[in-house]
């Protein structure tokens, strides 16, 4: 196997919490509505597409209003969280350096244009990802940015690592295994592998388990 590719929110980490502050701060200073998000209600929105996520939140207003509205949200998001104190999760950094040892890493998300800037400069990580991309650099959703991805980097065989259903989805339009991030904000049905820690993806043997996997279904 030649790569990882991975999710942000809820796989590598939480920035919930500091997304919610930006926001209620672009709210206020841009717009009369009178509306405090919480960190909870994001949650069950990330990993949704970002013109879903607007439309769930702020179903009063017009197209042409959220879009108004979405560029305020993303400017002040993408801002803040370049040194925002977000949660990244237990040995996420120490396990990214050691398997880009043995891998090529990149990250697809369904973010804005500058949120994996804004993550990676964040964390320090950007010298270990090899490239990413997102949907408001593409147009495209996760699925086609999988293989997007791929294609550019010349990637024969790789995994998807996220932590919800619409992850597993995408991973099916592309045609990749994905280890599942249970720890994360979703939850999916039959996923290839699971881990409950990140750093548990050091002890995988990625080759063995997709090697089974061709096996199990020539001979369905």
């Amino acid at each position: 196997m030649e790569g990882i590719i991975f999710d942000v929110d809820g796989t590598l980490w939480d920035s919930t919490e500091e997304v919610a502050r930006s926001w209620n701060q672009a709210i206020s200073e841009c717009t009369t509505l009178n509306r405090i998000l919480t960190s909870e209600q994001l949650k069950k929105e990330f990993g949704k597409p970002l013109d879903e996520i607007v439309d769930n939140l702020f179903p009063e207003l017009s197209s042409a209003q959220q879009a108004e509205l979405t560029v305020h949200l993303y400017e002040y998001e993408n801002l803040w969280i370049e040194t925002a104190p977000c949660h990244i999760y237990k040995n996420v950094p120490e396990t990214i350096q050691r398997l880009s040892t043995r891998y090529q890493l990149f990250i697809v998300s369904n973010c804005q244009s500058g949120y994996i800037e804004a993550f990676l400069k964040n964390t320090g990580l950007s010298e270990y990802i090899t490239d990413f991309t997102c949907n408001g650099d593409t147009g495209k959703l996760k699925g086609e940015n999988i293989q997007f991805i791929m294609e550019r980097n010349s990637l024969k065989s790789a995994v998807y690592v996220g932590d919800t259903q619409g992850d597993a989805d995408a991973c099916k339009i592309a045609d990749v295994p994905m280890v599942y991030a249970a720890y994360g904000f979703g939850n999916v049905q039959d996923p290839w592998l699971t881990i409950h820690e990140f750093d548990e993806l050091l002890q995988i043997d990625f080759d063995s388990h997709i090697a089974n996997q061709i096996s199990s279904d020539y001979n369905k």
